[in-house]
């Protein structure tokens, strides 16, 4: 890791790093392995420190590794919580703001640790073989409570013979009888049901708080006398099959006692005990036929009675909800293809405290940051910008400092595109589309240069104005690289993202796309004779269908997408949710439709060359769809190559070579297809 032991701010030697004897060069494959970004932060009790996640890519093990710092919220110290090279995970502050909680994955086990801040020494808490998860202090700082999995025993339909010592038996058959059995990243599923648990803050026997086959795997939270923990669960006999369904509890520490305090259709989640214990804040998403729903910030009292929405009006998904005070609560949302720290207070009064956190995406410009709320209003965020990944900032008193430099000694010597905002009309109706370009960095005015345009995943996700490494090492590469939230996007509402109810991928937003495409040219900087399609996930999909309708574009690059709805919505991870809130019906009652949404239905127009990139371990959209169109389109004698990433999840940019291999690889099908200019 860069600078691992450097204590000093690096503003000192911003200026420096960008001596007039440097040398500016573009943005580069190994430059990848030498990005840092923050993540995580969390204010100390008494507000004076914080700590975050340093995340940074380790180029000897193509990994990204975290490690735990220190800063100063008015920065004057800052340096590394632990020196050795593991990485460490959910860092904790205890109420008092002495100890340190933390995890460490070592040999197969989750190791959790407290770290004593003025001794410097540390104490092993528990060792576990499953990963525990929303690590969380009691309000006394005797204990934490965390969830964690716990195994159960599957029925047996059959008794097998005794094997006879020393035998050599084949493997024994994997039965699955449930509706979840296999998720993309963790592969087919133990039987298994994540309980609340707590165990003592010095150590001891781990105790389980809850029972049950259900799954008790949200945020945890201590009411302040510390007699209950809150959390959100779906303990319906039917839960399995419901994906849009939640009700929050509390579940006495000391008997174990289970209460239910909400009970509404839909989802409510991430409970929240206020400081002085009377209240409950908590986000509930409604049960509504709709694609994409709005969540909203409620309060109850702590009985669960008397229920009000606070932010009503909003109409954006909302997130990391936290108390600020016994009347005000901050969070997340996204507007714009920014997220925003917005505060409500009790009575439904609500303002923007910090506009654009972010920069916790490093390969595509995704909307993403984090922040903490702190007493007196303070707060601690991750903020980047087009040029640079995420850095810690302070809110305090209304002002805001920026405490960590991360990558200045970097991409101070890298010269990047720029990256502008745009918006245009759709010529399928009008509707307004925001969008961006990033320019290589030797732009000039007037000159026109090949263009790709490069479609988010989701779909009800967002890109916005953020460092890309991926968009930057294309913009490096000589193209002109556009990207816009089209309909479907979050953060213009509800509205605008169900635009695209039952009509994803469909000629809707293809005409976004290409109205964007042709914005670009009628711009004057886009050459007509030299235009690239890509994208991944729902950015694949929408990829594959366009080159389905149209023959503008040179070639194509589609990453993980969906080509056969039909198959795809029975063999993917996701098919439970998918099915429900996607299409009007199952497969077998609404065949047509599935047909006509899918790529494969118009395989028989693609004349475009295309590159299919596609993990061979991923779930969401199983590698079985890329070969069902890469076989198409051999058999009709399509220019097509297929690359599949051995190992990978629907993550195949995951690791830092990973991320260099799909650019890589894009980069060099678009330049055999590019048209030169004749000399």
């Amino acid at each position: 890791m860069k600078r691992l032991l450097a204590l000093v701010i690096l503003a000192v030697s911003f200026s420096a790093a960008a001596s007039a004897h440097d040398e500016i060069v573009p943005f580069s494959a190994a430059d990848v392995f030498e990005l840092e970004w923050a993540d995580q932060p969390q204010i100390s009790p008494d507000g004076q420190q914080a700590l975050y996640v340093r995340r940074f890519n380790d180029i000897m093990t193509d990994r990204t590794r975290s490690h735990v710092w220190l800063v100063n919220l008015d920065g004057s110290s800052h340096e590394p919580l632990f020196a050795d090279t593991d990485s460490y995970s959910s860092p904790r502050w205890s109420p008092e703001g002495e100890r340190i909680a933390y995890m460490k994955r070592n040999s197969g086990q989750t190791r959790l640790y407290v770290h004593y801040l003025k001794s410097g020494r540390e104490a092993l808490i528990g060792s576990f073989e499953e990963n525990p998860g929303n690590l969380t202090w009691s309000p006394d700082g005797d204990m934490l409570a965390f969830t964690m999995a716990v195994k159960a025993e599957s029925e047996k339909l059959v008794s097998k013979p005794k094997k006879p010592e020393g035998a050599k038996w084949a493997e024994p058959p994997i039965v699955i009888d449930r509706a979840r059995y296999r998720t993309n990243g963790a592969g087919f599923l133990d039987l298994a049901y994540d309980h609340v648990f707590t165990i003592p803050a010095e150590g001891g026997t781990r105790r389980q708080l809850t029972s049950g086959d259900f799954q008790h795997n949200g945020a945890l939270s201590f009411t302040p006398d510390g007699k209950e923990i809150l959390f959100s669960a779906n303990r319906h006999e039917d839960w399995e099959l419901e994906t849009r369904e939640a009700d929050i509890f509390s579940v006495n520490v000391t008997s174990g006692e289970l209460t239910q305090l909400t009970d509404l259709p839909g989802v409510e989640s991430s409970p929240k005990a206020s400081p002085d214990g009377r209240r409950i804040a908590y986000l509930r998403t409604a049960k509504e036929p709709q694609p994409f729903i709005p969540s909203n910030v409620f309060i109850m009292d702590r009985e669960g009675e008397h229920s009000k929405n606070l932010t009503k009006n909003l109409d954006r998904r909302i997130g990391d909800l936290q108390w600020m005070s016994n009347r005000d609560m901050s969070f997340t949302y996204q507007n714009r293809g920014e997220n925003m720290v917005g505060v409500v207070d009790v009575d439904g009064e609500r303002r923007v405290a910090v506009k654009g956190i972010g920069g916790t995406t490093i390969g595509r410009p995704y909307v993403s940051g984090s922040y903490d709320a702190g007493a007196n209003g303070a707060l601690v965020y991750t903020k980047g910008n087009a040029h640079r990944p995420g850095d810690l900032y302070a809110l305090k008193n209304g002002k805001a400092k920026r405490l960590t430099y991360l990558n200045e000694d970097l991409l101070a010597q890298r010269d990047l595109g720029e990256v502008r905002s745009f918006t245009y009309e759709s010529s399928l109706d009008g509707l307004e589309v925001q969008g961006w370009m990033i320019t290589p960095p030797d732009y000039e005015e007037g000159k026109t240069y090949p263009l790709i345009i490069e479609i988010h995943g989701g779909p009800h996700l967002a890109y916005g104005p953020h460092f890309s490494a991926e968009l930057q090492r294309m913009a490096a590469a000589g193209y002109v690289v556009i990207y816009d939230n089209h309909r479907g996007s979050i953060g213009y509402g509800s509205d605008f993202a169900n635009l695209l109810k039952y009509k994803y991928s469909s000629p809707d937003d293809f005409a976004d796309h290409m109205s964007a495409v042709d914005w670009a040219i009628d711009n004057g900087f886009a050459d007509e004779n030299n235009l690239f399609i890509a994208g991944g996930s729902a950015g694949g999909i929408a990829t594959a269908y366009a080159i389905g309708l149209t023959d503008r574009f040179n070639a194509a690059m589609a990453a993980k997408p969906v080509i056969n709805w039909i198959s795809k919505v029975l063999t993917a991870d996701s098919y439970i949710g998918q099915i429900a809130t996607q299409f009007p019906g199952p497969p077998w009652e609404e065949f047509e439709h599935y047909w006509k949404r899918s790529p494969l239905s118009l395989v028989g127009n693609v004349e475009t060359p295309t590159m299919l990139i596609t993990g061979e371990v991923d779930y969401r959209t199983p590698i079985s769809e890329t070969e069902q169109f890469y076989q198409a389109l051999q058999l009709r004698g399509v220019p097509s190559v297929m690359v599949r990433i051995p190992g990978s999840n629907h993550g195949i940019a995951s690791r830092p070579s990973r991320l260099n291999t799909k650019t890589d690889y894009t980069l060099a099908w678009f330049e055999k297809y590019k048209v030169m200019d004749e000399e």
